[in-house]
């Protein structure tokens, strides 16, 4: 059952608008987005959140220009700008 209090929330995810909602953290809505990795190690690897909250730290992202957010502690708002390392400078 949806949660009444949700709310729509337009953000923008590497430079491409999603729409997700209030009650959604960042991870689930780069889920929804179909993008699985946030960064990679320094070997290359593909990471992302693995522990869900927030002792891992692999859901590293850039939110709204604060470097090293953590993408399973944050809920996605309206206006909110995500960038991946893969999609730009983490």
């Amino acid at each position: 059952m949806p949660d009444p209090l949700s709310q729509q929330a337009k953000i923008w995810i590497d430079g491409f608008p999603f729409d997700a909602s209030t009650d959604m953290s960042v991870a689930a809505a780069l889920i929804s987005f179909d993008k699985m990795h946030t960064r990679r190690s320094v070997l290359g690897q593909p990471r992302f959140a693995v522990c869900g909250m927030g002792v891992c730290q692999e859901c590293r992202v850039r939110i709204n220009g604060r470097a090293h957010s953590l993408a399973c502690q944050q809920y996605c708002r309206s206006g909110m700008v995500i960038n991946t390392q893969n999609g730009g400078t983490l």
